[in-house]
Order: C-alpha cells, then structure tokens, then sequence
C-alpha cells in the first residue's frame, strides 16, 4: 500500500512537471552566443562550415553567363520579352521548384557542411501566405532532417540598399531615405521572426546583405545604417527572443568602423571579403572587432576564387576561429563553387539576344534577332532540366579546398573539372 502510494505521488509529480519540459527545452534547442562563440544547444562551441544558395531566390546573371541583364527584375524581363508573361510566370515557379530541393540539402550534408546561408528576396514575404514562406518552410523542413542550420539573409530590402543588381533595387539605395521602404523592411523582418519564431533549425537573422557600396556619393548614408539596424533589431525581438541576429557594416559588410557597441543581446557581425590576399592582415580588423567587444564574427560570404585561394583563406579562417559560408553552392558552367549545371541547349543564342540594346526604341532589331519561338521555349525547357542536382556534377577541387568529402552527385556523370574558372 505504501509503495503504491509513493508510486501515485511520483506519477502526480511528473505529470506536473511535464508541461515544464515542454517549455524549457525550447531555450535550449537554439543556437546561442556567448562571448566570442557560436554554442549549440549541446553546450559545444560550434565552427560554422557553409555555403550560400545563391541564384535560387535572387538570381544573377552572371550566374547564367550573361554580359546584359544582372538583376533579378532585369533576367525576368529577358525571359518575359522571350517567353511571354503567362509562360515567364511558369517558368519562375518551376525554377524555384527545382533549384533547391531535398536532394540538394542531402547532398551538402553529405559534403560535410553543417550550415547554409539563405539569400531571400523581400518580395516573396511581404504576406505571410506568399510563395516565399512555401519554398522556405520545405528547406528548413530538409535541413532540420539533415542536421544543417540555416541563417536567413534578407539579400533584396525594400528600396534597395545597395542600388546596384545584388538588390535588385532601381539604380540607388532608396531604402536609406524612404519611409515607405523601411516600414516595409520591418514588416518583411516581423513576418519572417514571427513564422521562425520557434525554429531551432535556423540559427539566425542576417539582416541586410551588403548595404551602401564603396560608391564615394553614398558614404553619407554610413550613419544611417547603424539607426536603421537597430530598429529591425527591435522588430525582430518584439516576436523572437531566441534567434541570433547577425548586423554588419556598410561598404559590402566591410566597414565595421560604422559600428558602435553591441546594443542587445545574442548579437553576431557578418562580414564580407573577396579578391584579397589570403592573409591575416586581411582580416585582422574583424577580428579586432571580436576582440574588443567579446562577440562572435562570422564571414558569410567569401570565394569566387581558385582553388588554391579557397584553401589557403579557408585555412586562415579556421586558424582564427572564424565560421564561413563561402559562395556559391551551384552556378551554370563554373569550378568555382559546390556543383556546376551545363549550359542550356540553344543557350548561346539567348545570350546574343540578352546583349542587344534594351527599350522599345529598339523593338524592330530586337525582334529580328529572337530565336524561333520554339527554340527560346525548348532551351528554357532544358534549363530547367538542368538546374536539378542529377544534372550537376560535383567540383572536386573546390570541395577539396574547404577541407570536406566529395561524394557523388546523385543520377550524374563523374565531373571532370572540364569547365570555366567562374
């Protein structure tokens, strides 16, 4: 009688105690920062190993080989012009579908990267029913079964803040002098901390990709960016208290001289750095920044390079305990990232058309040069064949450099390292 007694009292204790558990591991699943490090939820300091998945949300052209349209709403207007609004429209869907798939988050994982950066374009979660949320939501689904975290890098803002292609802005950084476009900045950022919110499998929020080029007519907006950041900061905090926020200088994420104190909690800096010497030198500043104000750095973007280069730098950043995500995971015809797809059928003579003189002053050349339309719709056809991962092939050499495994790509041939440098 008196065991079963203690056996009742025990039983009662744990069903109290329960709905405890399912509340406090949830601090406990995210990814933290303490001092200068990244922690998992193990209570181990952890090395991020990434890649970007560029060219999926944001597309670029020189991605696809192109010398015209580089911006996300300049190849859209190519492929409208070519494919006609209906058939353009299908198309995006259809890419975006293919593009990024379960496979392609098993296969990084099998490389040996344990995190992905995300480029997102704001258009596609200014509602939170929108396609944006559908596509995202199935790779973090992918990558919470893979083992991988995500960062979400809001690479397009509202306005532009860069006024170049990276943007896809209208020529000029409007974000830093529209009210409208800030407002919607923070609309875009509260719809993605909201939706997240509880998502262990996504480690942070970068919160705008490269802001305010080297252009000297645009250093006026440095002080701007700070102000700004601290704003989407609170958005972000006033739904999401667990997710890592990561801020960054101006000048391509180079600049942290901009910079004040860290001003919250579980705050990281991103920086960027391409085409330098791979030396500590190079970096040293970010580190000084790490040092003085005991916070993480993280490199979330770096590479377009020789292999060569790839291996030294990626070395010099583990050396000095810094993570990185290197860009990017898949590109047309190129050895300088994860995988290369091959060039469309009939891809040349898209490319010829892509170079001619754009407006509607131009119209009659413009249609004289078209392919058929049955070519423009057979090699866009094939393209999409293409971006899939069985069509792909592996670059050994780049996979090599970052230290991790080359296992084979599903469904393809061997690659043979046959293609262009970039």
């Amino acid at each position: 009688m008196q065991t079963k007694f203690r056996s009742e009292g025990f039983v009662r204790l744990l069903n109290a105690f329960v709905p405890l558990l399912a509340v406090l591991p949830l601090h406990a699943q995210f990814v933290t920062t303490k001092g200068p490090d990244f922690v998992a939820p193990n209570g181990q300091v952890l090395q991020l190993k990434g890649t970007n998945l560029g060219n999926w949300m944001v597309p670029e052209g020189y991605m696809w080989h192109l010398k015209g349209p580089q911006s996300p709403r300049e190849i859209e207007a190519l492929t409208e012009a070519l494919l006609g609004p209906e058939k353009a429209e299908a198309f995006w869907r259809e890419y975006r579908d293919r593009y990024v798939t379960e496979a392609d988050i098993v296969y990084l994982a099998k490389c040996g990267f344990n995190s992905l950066r995300v480029p997102l374009h704001y258009k596609f979660f200014v509602d939170e029913k929108g396609e944006g949320f559908r596509l995202l939501d199935r790779v973090v689904a992918w990558s919470r079964k893979a083992g991988l975290y995500l960062v979400l890098d809001l690479h397009c803002a509202p306005g532009g803040q860069t006024g170049t292609n990276i943007d896809d802005s209208n020529g000029y950084p409007w974000l830093f002098e529209s009210v409208s476009a800030q407002q919607q900045l923070l609309v875009v950022w509260r719809n993605l901390a909201r939706h997240y919110r509880d998502e262990p499998s996504i480690l942070g929020y970068d919160l705008l990709n490269e802001p305010i080029p080297h252009f000297p007519a645009l250093a006026k907006y440095n002080a701007a960016l700070e102000p700004l950041l601290r704003r989407v900061v609170a958005e972000v905090r006033a739904v999401d208290p667990h997710h890592i926020v990561f801020l960054t200088g101006a000048q391509w994420d180079t600049n942290f001289k901009v910079l004040g104190a860290p001003f919250a909690e579980n705050l990281a800096y991103t920086f960027h750095k391409y085409w330098m010497p791979p030396k500590q030198e190079s970096i040293q500043e970010y580190l000084d920044f790490r040092d003085r104000h005991h916070v993480p750095i993280w490199i979330g973007e770096t590479g377009e390079n020789q292999d060569e280069w790839i291996a030294s730098f990626r070395k010099l950043l583990e050396e000095q305990h810094v993570g990185w995500a290197f860009w990017p995971y898949k590109k047309m015809d190129s050895t300088s990232c994860i995988v290369q797809f091959p060039r469309p059928t009939g891809w040349e003579a898209i490319l010829a058309y892509s170079n001619l003189a754009t407006g509607t002053g131009q119209a009659e050349k413009a249609t004289a040069a078209r392919p058929s339309q049955s070519e423009i719709e057979a090699t866009f056809a094939n393209l999409l064949k293409q971006v899939g991962l069985s069509s792909c092939k592996a670059n050994p050499g780049y996979l090599q450099a970052l230290g991790l495994t080359v296992p084979p790509v599903p469904g393809s041939a061997p690659a043979d390292g046959s293609a262009t440098s970039r």
